[in-house]
């Protein structure tokens, strides 16, 4: 009996299933990855698995055992080529087909790519492994994007004690998703660690034995496209996170959605976002619908700096700093139009929690009270 097919291996994939189970559904599960590896979570590989501190196990998510404990067909090392809509069936490249009565898009998404010889990029995990010996190898290292991706290589790299450039085509690191004031926090902690980062740079003749491409990516909605489904940036769904055929579904890097904290459509790329859609995914599927609202948050870890995000500050007119940037702990707030849109939080996990229930509150405090470190925060929201 067809039930419900998951293509993509990786943690919106894998979770679909899991929530599937979790609720309930009794019907079969088929979960196709195009990797060869079983599934696995990506924030290890730019931070743990680089720095030697875990290993490629750490990154797997179940062992092989959970998925027939949880009668989850795992398919993996098959790229699937085609969706027959009209006939609910997927393609594979090895000529086999899977029917479904519901497919759910996972597909995520891949590097965008730069016309520069020879480079490493990080996506995947065997993309991990690659890197990891070559920067071991490697003595003058290049990162060319300083954004989280980038950074995060280029202080794992001056950690095991390599010579790093980062090179960012824009005026300041991190520009689509900080304040100038974090910016500026993280240029410094870079450059006291010793990486040299120039800004305003174009690519030029770079001189390295290994250069690092981190310029964002690209979301894999080809198959929807060829489908027939729409795209824009990313498979286009509703607010329950479907796309126009009522049987397809998609969730995590590769879909736009519309985003109440963002007030407009969005597509994010973040294991909180994969996690969550990928729940209510499974709960519409099972017959609990409702409206996808879960208010968004984010991470990265440089050296031993943590900078982790709620909400979204995209379109920001106001910013307020609360502590002093000197001592290395502090955080930022996000106003669009006078209300509070997100919050960064420096060093600070304590105050973090705190502002996800405030983001997803969508509790009102003024600039002043932000700013006014001995107003507690918590009365926000209780």
């Amino acid at each position: 009996m067809a039930g419900v097919v998951i293509i993509g291996g990786g943690q919106a994939g894998f979770q679909t299933a899991l929530s599937l189970r979790a609720e309930g559904f009794q019907e079969s599960i088929t979960l196709i990855g195009e990797e060869p590896h079983l599934p696995y979570q990506r924030p290890p590989l730019s931070k743990g698995m680089l720095l030697g501190k875990q290993q490629e196990r750490h990154a797997i998510l179940r062992p092989e055992d959970f998925y027939t404990a949880q009668r989850i067909d795992l398919i993996t090392g098959q790229r699937v080529t085609s969706i027959d809509r009209d006939r609910r069936k997927v393609l594979l490249a090895s000529g086999g087909e899977v029917p479904y009565e519901t497919l759910v898009l996972a597909t995520g998404a891949r590097n965008r790519p730069l016309p520069v010889e020879g480079a490493c990029y990080l996506r995947t995990l065997g993309e991990a492994a690659e890197l990891k010996q070559r920067i071991s190898a490697a003595q003058n290292i290049t990162v060319i994007g300083g954004g989280f991706i980038g950074l995060e290589v280029a202080a794992a790299a001056r950690t095991m004690g390599k010579a790093v450039t980062v090179v960012e085509l824009a005026p300041r690191l991190m520009a689509r998703v900080v304040a100038p004031v974090v910016s500026e926090h993280f240029l410094q902690q870079h450059v006291a660690q010793g990486v040299e980062i120039l800004l305003n740079t174009q690519l030029a003749d770079l001189s390295a034995d290994l250069i690092v491409v981190g310029v964002g990516v690209l979301p894999n909605d080809e198959l929807a496209r060829d489908a027939g489904l729409p795209t824009s940036n990313g498979i286009t769904v509703d607010a329950h996170l479907r796309t126009p055929d009522p049987h397809i579904f998609a969730i995590g890097d590769c879909a736009e959605y519309p985003n109440p904290f963002a007030g407009g459509r969005i597509r994010l790329e973040s294991v909180q976002n994969a996690v969550d859609q990928a729940v209510s995914v499974a709960r519409t599927i099972t017959g609990n619908p409702a409206p996808y609202e879960s208010a968004p948050w984010f991470w990265t870890d440089q050296f031993d700096i943590r900078l982790q995000t709620a909400g979204i500050s995209h379109g920001f007119d106001q910013v307020v700093t609360r502590g002093d940037p000197e001592s290395r702990k502090f955080s930022v707030f996000y106003y669009r139009a006078g209300a509070l849109c997100a919050i960064d939080s420096i060093n600070r996990p304590a105050e973090h929690l705190t502002a996800r229930k405030i983001i997803a509150a969508r509790a009102s405090m003024t600039p002043e009270q932000a700013a006014d470190e001995s107003f507690d925060l918590k009365t926000a929201v209780n």
